[in-house]
C-alpha cells in the first residue's frame, strides 16, 4: 500500500519538477533571443513573461478540465503541455513562435497547480497526506535547482547553447507523461463526479489492500454521501463554502505578498543595492537555490509532525524578522546583513508558505468541489504573483527599498494574525471531516 502510493504521488508531484525547471530554464537563454531576434525592451518582456501569463490562465482554469475528465488525464495532459511547449521553443525560427511556445508550458504550469496536489490529497493516507502532498512543492524547488544546474552545463554547446536548455524539458516531460498512464483515477472523482462505484472500490482496494470489502463499501458511501448538498444544489459560490474560500484565498494571498517572488525574480538588483554586484548571480543560484531546497525538505519532514499551523507560524516569524532587518538595514545603510537576511527569508518561507499552502488548500474543500477550490487559490496565488513581479522595480524606483521591505514585513503580521487566530488544523484529518468541521 505504501509503495502504490508513494509512486503515484511522486509520478502526480513530477508535474512540479516541469513547473520548476520550466520557470526558470528561460534566465539562461534570454539575454540571447534578445540579442538574436533584435526585441526591444517591451516585445522581450512580453516573450519571457508569457509563461507567467499562460499559468495564471491554466491555474484559473483548470478546475475545468479536472473535475470533466478526471485528475489522471489532466496530468497527462500537462506532460503534453510541457512537450510541445519545449519542442516549440527550442525549435523556434520567429518571436511570436516562441511567444506561443511559452504561453502552453505556462498553461501546464497553471493546470498542474490545481490537479498535482489534489489528486495527492485524495489518494492519500490522512496521517501522511501532508509530505505526501507537500512533495509537489519539494519538486518545485528541485526543478528549479536542476535548470540552474542543466543551463551551466549546456551553456558550453555554443551559439545554439539556448534552444538545448529550453528543449531538454521534452525529456522529464516525456518520461512524466509515460509514467503517468500508471495512474489510477482519484476514487473520490470516480464517486462524486462519474458515479462510478466499482471502479473507486477497486481502486480503493489497491490504496488499503488489506482492509474488508466491508471497510470499503463503507469508505466509498462516506465518500458518496459528501456530495450530497452538491446534488441538492449547493454552487461553489455559496455561504456554505465560504470559510474554506476565503482561507484560500487568504493563503495564496499572503503568500505572494510577502514579496517571495520579487525577491527570486529581482534578487541580483536587490543584491547589487547593497554593493555585492558581481557576486550577485552566483548569490542568487547557489545560495538561494541550495536554501530553498534544504528548508523544503524540512518543511515536508515537518508538516505531519507539526501541523500545518505550526509551521505557518514558524515560518510568518521568519518573514517578519528577515523582512524588519532588510528595511532596517535599507534605511540605516548597514548593507552587510542584507544577503544574510535574503536567505533567512528564503528559509522561512519555504518551511512555512512554500510547503503549506498546495497541500492546505487541497484539504480544506468538499470532493465535489475540491478542484474548483484549488483553482481559486492557485488563481489567486498567480495572479498576485503577476502583480507584485511587475510592480515591484517600480516600487523599487519610486520609494526607498527600506518601505518596500517594510511594506511586506507588515504584511507578514497580519499573516501570522490570521494563522493565530482563524486558520484551522487539518493535520491526520480524512478529507471528508474536515469538510464536516468546517460547514
Amino acid at each position: 500500500m505504501k509503495n502504490n502510493i508513494l509512486l503515484w504521488s511522486l509520478t502526480s508531484a513530477l508535474a512540479g519538477f516541469l513547473f520548476g525547471f520550466d520557470t526558470v530554464v528561460i534566465s539562461g537563454a534570454e539575454q540571447t533571443i534578445q540579442k538574436l531576434w533584435g526585441l526591444d525592451t517591451v516585445l522581450h518582456g512580453v516573450a519571457i513573461a508569457s509563461a507567467l501569463y499562460g499559468t495564471v490562465v491554466g491555474s484559473v482554469l483548470g478546475g475545468i478540465p479536472t473535475d470533466r475528465w478526471g485528475r489522471r488525464a489532466t496530468l497527462l495532459g500537462i506532460g503534453i503541455l510541457y512537450f510541445i511547449s519545449a519542442i516549440g521553443t527550442a525549435f523556434a525560427q520567429d518571436v511570436v513562435t516562441f511567444t506561443v511556445a511559452r504561453f502552453i508550458g505556462g498553461l501546464g504550469i497553471g493546470v498542474s497547480t490545481v490537479v498535482s496536489p489534489l489528486y495527492i490529497a485524495e489518494i492519500a493516507p490522512a496521517e501522511q497526506r501532508g509530505r505526501l502532498a507537500g512533495l509537489f512543492q519539494f519538486n518545485i524547488v528541485f526543478g528549479i535547482v536542476a535548470a540552474f544546474g542543466s543551463n551551466a552545463a549546456l551553456s558550453l554547446l555554443g551559439p545554439d547553447a539556448w534552444r538545448w536548455m529550453l528543449g531538454v524539458v521534452a525529456v522529464p516531460s516525456l518520461v512524466y507523461t509515460v509514467l503517468c498512464l500508471s495512474l489510477p483515477e482519484s476514487p473520490r472523482w470516480l464517486i462524486t463526479h462519474r458515479g462510478d462505484r466499482e471502479t473507486a472500490i477497486r481502486v480503493l482496494r489497491q490504496i488499503q489492500p488489506l482492509a474488508s470489502e466491508e471497510a470499503l463499501d463503507a469508505k466509498a458511501e462516506e465518500i458518496a454521501a459528501s456530495a450530497v448538498p452538491r446534488k441538492a444544489g449547493g454552487g461553489f459560490w455559496s455561504a456554505g463554502l465560504g470559510k474554506p474560500i476565503t482561507m484560500a484565498f487568504l493563503i495564496a494571498f499572503f503568500n505572494q505578498v510577502s514579496g517571495i517572488n520579487a525577491v527570486l525574480y529581482f534578487a541580483p538588483r536587490i543584491f547589487e543595492l547593497t554593493g555585492l554586484g558581481t557576486h550577485a548571480a552566483m548569490l542568487t543560484s547557489i545560495g538561494i537555490g541550495f536554501t530553498n531546497l534544504v528548508f523544503t525538505f524540512t518543511g515536508l519532514w515537518l508538516i505531519d509532525r507539526l501541523g500545518r499551523r505550526a509551521l505557518l507560524t514558524m515560518g510568518s516569524f521568519g518573514y517578519i524578522v528577515s523582512l524588519g532587518l532588510t528595511a532596517w538595514a535599507f534605511f540605516t545603510g548597514h548593507f552587510n546583513i542584507v544577503p544574510a537576511c535574503i536567505f533567512l527569508f528564503i528559509a522561512a518561507h519555504a518551511i512555512g508558505s512554500g510547503t503549506v499552502i498546495w497541500v492546505f488548500i487541497s484539504e480544506i474543500f468538499p470532493n465535489q468541489h475540491r478542484a474548483s477550490g484549488q483553482a481559486l487559490g492557485s488563481g489567486t496565488h498567480w495572479v498576485f504573483a503577476a502583480l507584485i513581479t511587475t510592480i515591484f522595480p517600480t516600487m523599487m524606483q519610486k520609494f526607498d527599498a527600506g518601505w518596500v521591505f517594510a511594506f511586506f514585513c507588515g504584511m507578514m503580521v497580519l499573516q501570522l494574525l490570521w494563522v493565530r487566530l482563524s486558520m484551522p488544523e487539518t493535520k491526520g484529518t480524512v478529507l471528508e471531516d474536515v469538510q464536516t468541521g468546517l460547514h
